[in-house]
């Protein structure tokens, strides 16, 4: 697994219905998302492990890695590319040890630099800080400090991930803060052309490499 991340990281919204989720996922695909995140609260354990599956498949077609929030389980029954955890989602060191070596690990920072300090010396390959904007998703989340992108960029060697309220207008300022990827739900996925604007978050990025295991 290569660990160069960077580039629109699309977080899928919480969809039962599964062919509108992978429609949806692979038009953000199609539109040059560099990674993408299988998010849903709300679903029951055997429609998650279905959804992972379909995801990770439309993933394979395009090279991009499929990370699961919350669920290092999940994530390896799906046999996919990594897991994302909440500060209340379990122990970064155990799922490092759950996930082995080769999967990506990521996870949330918030407003704090401390946390993704203690994150990247326990095994995670990416940090993420926000919310940096108001977020229709968590309305009552904490606000994070452009600054705080400067610093992690400075006191980090692992890449940096912006989310929270991101739209097209306000991207520009966390890439040149020093976020190497934007996460995206609302701006991407409510999108009338959710193709068209992955594109346009594409477009504020150099295209990397891809980020795919390697098999």
């Amino acid at each position: 697994m290569t660990r160069g991340i960077s580039g629109l990281y699309a977080v899928t919204p919480d969809v039962a219905d599964t062919p509108r989720l992978i429609a949806t996922a692979q038009a953000a695909l199609a539109g040059g998302a560099r990674l993408l995140q299988y998010r849903n609260k709300s679903a029951a354990p055997p429609l998650r492990l279905a959804q992972a599956r379909a995801l990770l498949a439309l993933c394979r077609k395009f090279r991009v890695p499929l990370i699961v929030n919350d669920h290092p389980d999940l994530a390896l029954a799906a046999d996919a590319d990594g897991v994302h955890l909440g500060a209340d989602d379990g122990s970064l060191a155990a799922a490092r040890a759950q996930l082995g070596p080769a999967r990506l690990l990521g996870a949330s920072c918030y407003d704090r630099l401390e946390l993704a300090i203690e994150a990247e010396r326990l095994g995670a390959d990416y940090v993420a800080f926000g919310s940096f904007y108001p977020s229709r998703v968590k309305p009552g989340a904490v606000r994070a400090p452009l600054a705080l992108l400067r610093e992690a960029r400075r006191r980090l060697s692992i890449p940096v991930v912006a989310i929270g309220g991101i739209t097209h207008e306000n991207a520009p300022q966390l890439i040149a803060a020093g976020a190497h990827c934007v996460a995206v739900i609302s701006a991407l996925f409510d999108a009338d052309d959710v193709r068209l604007a992955a594109r346009r978050f594409s477009a504020l990025f150099p295209q990397p490499e891809p980020a795919t295991r390697l098999s």
